[in-house]
């Protein structure tokens, strides 16, 4: 047995032919094992700095960067970037270009994309001009969607003009926007008279008229107030169809009332591109032969001032797609042709049997969807839809109108063929409850569980998922602000898009902020989440972003992407969905990737490609997450100044 004086030692195990009690033994060996760790110490340590100065392995710069993920295991990111924390140079999220600034140096290792040719500065993929003329014109169907086939996709960047600067800040990008980011001068003598807007030496100034409103949509907008209550939360979401510059959606923004705002690519020139300019929501699109890309019920007042839409026509299908897009009790307003036409025929050069014709052939249309008129006063009218379609259903019995939709989705719109029928309203019980669920009064409806979740109408969303995802989408967002801390500074962004909005969570935790989100609901995502968006008071479109946005180039500020890469995984090729966002994201915007860490690798590859800067840092919860966050900013680049030769 072993002395109880005997020092002990993990590694000790007593030689046979010494003594155990002999002192020479415990003291040459003590010495022996001391050299031996001190030894394996020094050297390890020596082993240990050599391989962190990189000695005998040679690795790219460019695939350090690729793989370089940013450590916080013991605390959140300072206010610059968690990459500061380890030497390496942070992100820059300001913009501080001037317009004759212009560096386009790369020297990446990774594929290269070329910039696309100076004509292609206001590309529009899918409502190309050349391409539309291949369609029928019959209800104007040519200026609908029509993207281009996989072998006629660019595989370039889209360059913006020369000159382009950062527009500016909200509120006076309402007023103001750069001529070199948007040249074009075509509606400043078209609608001179009209106020639409006015060019001012560098600079175009929006002095907030329209056709029906020279007087300015300031004043128009009050006297739609005094026909109907805009200031007491109860209409939230409006649609603006044939929206031109966008000044009616542009000024009841003060009114927290958010409009969509969409207009074709026509003969306007860049009117939704001057709206966007101007820090307005907006997208191109057209009522011809496809429902609008919105659910239903979505909207708490539908607008069309002089927009040329011939409502009475086609069976009144036009009017039938405001109906499936209106929430029940919602409104649409319709001001010019033929609304007041004793005042103005002469003017309209049309005859007054024509302009009463067709208001007659409206009136009929809107009783045909059970709408009562509410009011018709100077150059305004205003329809209401019911609440709920019980008294509808009587009628239909004994009229016969219009009859009510088969079994169908309202909610699939999407390449959607419009129809020649009502929408059927879900069921109430008796006549005073509104259909689908009332809304609370905005801002309360933003954080109150939303109808189409409290009614169950969404498999495996419920009142506990709503309240988790708005919990999780506050503590994001306030790590997106650490990390990225523009993101807390007004007027650095202004229009975002979530390409993934879910539940309208990323939105929801930046509404104090001065800016709008368009929210996103892929048709590929497993529930159809965009009708929920709609009743917290939120916007947003379907898109499948296999195919191009319909958007101008540089749209965007800030581009949120959550799983979006994963969700596309095997559907079609990550470099075609990053060319479609270097397109509709403006020249120092940034972008917000959340994905698997070998997802945000292979996608930090090509973002490299297109000159962008990146890093990689950890998920909120620490670096044990596969999900990383990848935050990138697009380079400024223009298309070189034309020369002359003299």
């Amino acid at each position: 047995m072993a002395s109880p004086n005997q020092q002990y030692h993990a590694t000790f195990k007593p030689h046979k032919q010494f003594s155990s009690n002999s002192p020479f033994f415990f003291k040459k060996t003590s010495l022996y094992t001391l050299a031996l760790v001190l030894f394996l110490c020094t050297f390890s340590y020596l082993f240990g700095v050599w391989r962190h100065e990189g000695g005998g392995v040679s690795v790219s710069k460019s695939t350090a960067t690729a793989t370089a993920i940013v450590s916080n295991p013991c605390h959140g990111p300072s206010k610059t970037t968690t990459a500061a924390a380890k030497g390496e140079k942070p992100l820059d999220f300001s913009a501080h270009h001037k317009a004759d600034d212009l560096d386009v140096t790369s020297t990446s290792e990774v594929k290269t994309y070329p910039s696309c040719n100076v004509n292609f500065s206001e590309y529009t993929p899918c409502e190309d001009e050349k391409r539309s003329l291949k369609f029928n014109r019959h209800k104007l169907i040519y200026r609908e969607r029509h993207c281009p086939e996989k072998h006629e996709m660019l595989r370039c960047r889209i360059p913006a003009p020369h000159g382009y600067k950062s527009p500016f800040k909200w509120p006076a990008s309402r007023d103001f926007a750069w001529y070199n980011n948007v040249p074009h001068k075509h509606l400043t003598v078209e609608k001179a008279v009209q106020n639409w807007i006015r060019f001012l030496g560098d600079r175009f100034r929006f002095p907030g008229g329209g056709t029906m409103f020279p007087d300015g949509a300031d004043a128009y907008i009050d006297d739609i107030g005094r026909l109907i209550n805009l200031k007491d939360g109860s209409i939230r979401t409006a649609i603006d169809t044939g929206c031109g510059v966008a000044s009616w959606g542009a000024y009841l923004l003060s009114r927290n009332i958010l409009t969509m705002s969409f207009a074709p690519r026509d003969t306007h020139e860049a009117q939704v591109q001057f709206a966007l300019e101007r820090g307005v929501p907006a997208l191109i699109g057209i009522m011809a032969s496809k429902r609008l890309p919105y659910p239903s019920r979505a909207f708490d007042m539908a607008h069309c001032s002089r927009c040329l839409i011939p409502w009475a026509e086609f069976g009144g299908q036009y009017l039938i797609e405001v109906d499936r897009v209106l929430r029940p009790g919602g409104y649409w307003i319709l001001s010019g042709p033929p609304i007041n036409w004793k005042k103005y025929w002469k003017g309209w050069e049309r005859t007054k049997d024509d302009l009463n014709d067709e208001q007659m052939k409206i009136e009929a249309v809107a009783k045909s969807l059970c709408w009562k008129k509410k009011v018709e006063k100077g150059d305004i009218a205003i329809w209401q839809k019911p609440i709920n379609h019980l008294n509808c259903k009587v009628n239909r019995k004994i009229t016969q109108d219009l009859p009510f939709c088969p079994a169908q989705d309202p909610e699939k719109a999407w390449y959607t063929n419009m129809e020649i029928c009502l929408t059927r309203l879900p069921e109430v019980s008796n006549k005073e409850d509104v259909a689908g669920g009332e809304l609370p009064k905005w801002p309360e409806r933003l954080n109150v569980v939303p109808p189409r979740i409290s009614g169950g109408t969404l498999e495996g969303i419920t009142a506990e998922t709503f309240q988790k995802d708005s919990s999780l989408w506050n503590r994001r967002v306030s790590y997106y602000k650490a990390v990225n801390n523009q993101l807390e500074q007004a007027g650095r962004y202004r229009n975002i898009l979530d390409m993934n909005a879910y539940l309208g969570g990323f939105a929801a935790a930046l509404i104090d902020d001065p800016l709008w989100v368009m929210n996103v609901v892929p048709i590929q995502a497993k529930v159809n989440t965009l009708g929920v968006i709609y009743e917290r008071g939120l916007i947003g479109t379907y898109q499948d972003w296999c195919e191009a946005m319909s958007t101008y180039p540089r749209t965007y500020d800030l581009i949120h992407a959550d799983s979006v890469f994963s969700l596309y995984e095997g559907r079609c090729g990550m470099e075609n969905i990053l060319l479609e966002m270097d397109r509709i994201l403006r020249p120092e915007g940034s972008v917000i990737f959340r994905d698997d860490v070998d997802v945000l690798v292979k996608i930090k590859k090509i973002t490299d490609g297109l000159n962008w800067d990146g890093q990689i840092v950890d998920h909120e919860d620490g670096p044990h997450q596969r999900e990383k966050l990848l935050f990138a900013i697009k380079t400024y680049w223009t298309a070189p100044a034309v020369t002359t030769s003299s």
